[in-house]
């Protein structure tokens, strides 16, 4: 990485150095170039650079290209959702396992809980979402720049899931790559697609947190098997035209001491499938309940005060608190240890269950459906996950 003094008010900036080549971010795809130092040559946008190997290099830029190396504020532009149509309620599970509604309720406040049918998978469900996500916004998939998925229950180790996606949907212009960060994964995917459209690098970046945690729920363990359930959000980036508006700021955290208290050990390398690891139930969630709610409820909270505190915002100034949708017991105490009203935080986890990554876009998708923000309005969105994983991130609504 070089420091690279631009001609534009002395401002300083990092570049990565490709094969000779500084390429410096623009609003569409593949870059603006610059020569080696010492090269007569021009690169593809007439810059020029003095300099030699070991020092500053410094880049002429002619003022009609001068706004390409300006950063962008980066706004949420549409929001969508998508759950499979089967419906499995708490009545349902009481044929299944040792439990009943009132178990639940009390443990989880779960109602019901959509999964998917059979054949159907995690890049069916991202792919509906997308294409939703399109049409609100009235554009097309070939619009699409990059698709980001986070997800833990991907269609199968490769191709990622969201290659398939983008298959599925006709992106024929996107790259896209998954990630896991567990229910952690959409705040996580956020940050990194907030990067690419701040820079200028890409228009349009889709992040969709998407599960089918059906696929690796036991269903003959009542501790595990009433919290998830399948779905997919979908959320659009762009730049943003005002400042006011748009994602502010990202906290982000893993402590993986955590790991052994929630997490599925079969199926990688350290496991590989045989009979013996499914005989042993280990291709499903296993979890250490009480550790993660007491982890959960410090940390989400921490998050979300430090957030605040740096962005010199009160609790009382929040619009809307989208917690990760774990459990009504977490949601409610980390909305008491931050000192916020009921009618400030979002819950949906009665209808929906633990959607991992997808909490949280199918939240705030529901939210602006309904009426519960409008533009202008400042939003904390807050998740905590396996490994442990936990962030905030502290948005202004656009749409």
């Amino acid at each position: 990485m070089k420091d690279v003094i631009l001609s534009k008010k002395g401002e300083r900036t990092s570049l990565f150095w490709r094969s000779g080549r500084t390429a410096l971010p623009t609003a569409g795809r593949g870059g603006i170039t610059a020569p080696r130092p010492g090269n007569s040559r021009t690169g593809n946008s007439g810059l020029k650079c003095s300099g030699d190997s070991d020092t500053n290099w410094v880049f002429k830029i002619p003022p009609e290209r001068r706004t390409l190396v300006s950063e962008y504020k980066v706004k949420i532009s549409g929001i969508s959702m998508y759950v499979p149509e089967r419906v499995l309620t708490n009545a349902d599970l009481e044929k299944m396992v040792d439990t009943t509604n009132d178990w639940i309720l009390e443990r989880t406040g779960i109602h019901e809980r959509h999964i998917v049918e059979k054949g159907q998978a995690t890049s069916d469900l991202a792919a509906q979402a997308i294409l939703r996500l399109c049409s609100s916004r009235g554009i097309e998939p070939a619009d699409i720049d990059l698709i980001i998925i986070p997800s833990v229950t991907p269609d199968m180790f490769f191709p990622s899931t969201a290659c398939v996606v983008q298959e599925k949907i006709g992106a024929k212009n996107a790259w896209g790559f998954d990630l896991s960060g567990a229910c952690s994964g959409f705040i996580f995917a956020l940050a990194v697609g907030e990067k690419f459209v701040r820079t200028g690098v890409h228009r349009r970046v889709v992040v969709v947190g998407a599960e089918t945690m059906s696929s690796i729920v036991d269903y003959t363990d009542r501790a595990t098997c009433v919290l998830f359930g399948d779905g997919a959000g979908a959320a659009l980036l762009e730049p943003a035209d005002e400042n006011e508006v748009g994602l502010k700021d990202f906290v982000l955290r893993t402590d993986g001491s955590g790991g052994k208290f929630l997490y599925m050990p079969g199926g990688g390398s350290l496991n590989p499938p045989s009979h013996e690891t499914v005989d042993k139930k280990m291709h499903v969630i296993h979890q250490e309940g009480r550790q993660v709610y007491k982890f959960a409820v410090t940390e989400m909270a921490s998050a979300s005060e430090e957030i605040l505190r740096r962005n010199n915002l009160a609790p009382e100034q929040l619009k809307l608190f989208v917690p990760h949708q774990a459990n009504l017991r977490i949601i409610s105490a980390c909305a008491e240890r931050l000192g916020l009203r009921d009618d400030q935080v979002i819950v949906n986890i009665d209808r929906y269950g633990n959607t991992t990554s997808a909490t949280i876009p199918i939240c705030l998708y529901e939210a602006a459906r309904d009426g519960r923000i409008r533009k202008g309005d400042w939003i904390v969105l807050a998740s905590f996950g396996a490994g442990f994983t936990w962030g905030s991130s502290l948005l202004r609504w656009e749409i």
